[in-house]
């Protein structure tokens, strides 16, 4: 980041959210975030209800390193036509259709299925799901990159984030209020209420799939023409990774390592949390409207302060308030494990955590998306988003072995000193840019 770049008004700001870049990435990060939950979270709660042991739970959030090796095929995505979708709508909105029409027909298969006779089907179900999630998220986030300058990366960030948390809001609050709605006075665990709250998610994907298709598909530089099928994957496959290590050289070691850890204190904590508020007592609307709803209010506050601040001061110095943030709030559910199951205790923890991961999201996003060349914007942002998520996925399946083993409040202590490594990363990436 440059010293001596100028900086704009606040009002200059806030008014870059109003763009129609802007406005397009709300609707396309409610696309991005719905199928999350539904495959993590909500799938979570689902599971433990049905009676699914808490290791087990665990091991299957492995479905989700769909999303830490999505740079395997990103490359494809990047480069590769779709048959008669691309001609008619472009490289990145035909990917973008596609892998909606994936996340429709897995989450519609969900819906069919019920863990406690077959667990195996949900399974398979899961991952197309998380399959088509990440394949969109590689053509979505490449969409982002190409669609505005780097300066108003953060602000297409922030606005990102809204939609995601909206999304996360209905996958999450919206799920579990559709459940327990069908479920009525009917008492333990009722499968049709979970098939009406699956199908109900598969039909609010027709939110991106309309914004896809009224929206421009961006002025992306072609990639040269290849003359040999070798020389199309030295330019698809080698070409991007290469430019990195290139421009980078010694410090992408750091680079990477910093991006393979930042989130790691949330995204194992993230796995245990809906077995810890079933394990505690929370109802269904409990759950719904504490931490899916106002909960996801406060990542927004979040991610819109955190976009803002990160335009104005620079992305490392929010990237280090995010970290010492998301780290010291998982100490927050340590005390709330020791505490009789409150609202008001439960909205205290969930707001000061999803506050804090708001601002940490924008600004990570931030960060990535400097670190990416539109040349290879796909493929780049593929890799980083990748590594986000590969270690702490891997090391989240053994969550619910660790809760079994030692509680919940041993846990959540243990999540909070993950976040050691990341502050000294962040220090010494300082150092290096300086």
């Amino acid at each position: 980041m440059s010293k001596n770049k100028p900086q704009r008004s606040w009002l200059a700001t806030w008014r870059v959210y109003a763009e129609p870049a802007s406005l397009r990435m709300l609707a396309l990060g409610f696309s991005a975030g719905l199928p999350l939950l539904l495959v993590f979270g909500t799938l979570s709660f689902w599971l433990r209800e049905a009676g699914i042991d808490r290791t087990t739970i665990g091991y299957l959030s492995w479905v989700g390193l769909a999303y830490g090796f999505k740079w395997l095929w990103s490359p494809l995505v990047d480069r590769l036509p779709l048959p008669l979708l691309t001609a008619k709508l472009g490289r990145r909105r035909s990917w973008l259709l596609f892998a909606q029409g994936l996340i429709v027909a897995g989450l519609l298969g969900m819906a069919l299925q019920d863990p406690q006779q077959a667990l195996t089907p949900v399974v398979w179900c899961a991952l197309a799901v998380a399959f088509g999630s990440a394949t969109q998220d590689i053509a979505l986030d490449a969409y982002r990159i190409e669609s505005a300058s780097t300066e108003r990366q953060a602000a297409l960030a922030a606005t990102y984030q809204t939609g995601y948390r909206l999304a996360m809001i209905w996958a999450g609050a919206g799920a579990l209020w559709l459940a327990a709605r069908a479920q009525g006075a009917e008492a333990g665990y009722v499968q049709s209420a979970w098939a009406w709250a699956y199908g109900a998610m598969a039909a609010s994907m027709a939110v991106g799939v309309v914004t896809v298709l009224l929206s421009p598909e961006p002025a992306a530089p072609p990639p040269a023409p290849s003359r040999s099928a070798g020389q199309w994957l030295q330019e698809a496959f080698i070409q991007p990774f290469a430019d990195f290590f290139q421009r980078y050289r010694w410090q992408a070691a750091l680079v990477l390592g910093l991006i393979a850890i930042y989130r790691i204190s949330d995204v194992v904590m993230g796995i245990m949390a809906n077995p810890f508020y079933v394990d505690m007592g929370y109802s269904k609307d409990q759950v719904a409207a504490v931490t899916k709803v106002f909960g996801v209010v406060m990542t927004l506050l979040g991610a819109f302060i955190g976009g803002a601040m990160a335009m104005r001061w620079g992305v490392l110095r929010v990237l280090m308030l995010g970290a010492v943030l998301s780290a010291a709030s998982n100490l927050l559910f340590a005390w709330l494990a020791g505490q009789p199951p409150t609202t008001m205790g439960l909205a205290l923890v969930v707001s000061a955590d999803n506050l804090a991961g708001g601002i940490a999201s924008a600004a990570f996003i931030a960060y990535l998306s400097q670190l990416t060349n539109v040349r290879y914007s796909a493929t780049q942002y593929a890799l980083f988003s990748s590594m986000m998520l590969l270690a702490p996925k891997w090391l989240a399946g053994f969550s619910g072995r660790f809760v079994d083993a030692f509680g919940y409040p041993q846990f959540f202590m243990a999540t909070a000193l993950l976040g050691v490594p990341v502050l000294v990363l962040i220090w010494l990436a300082g150092r290096v840019q300086k």
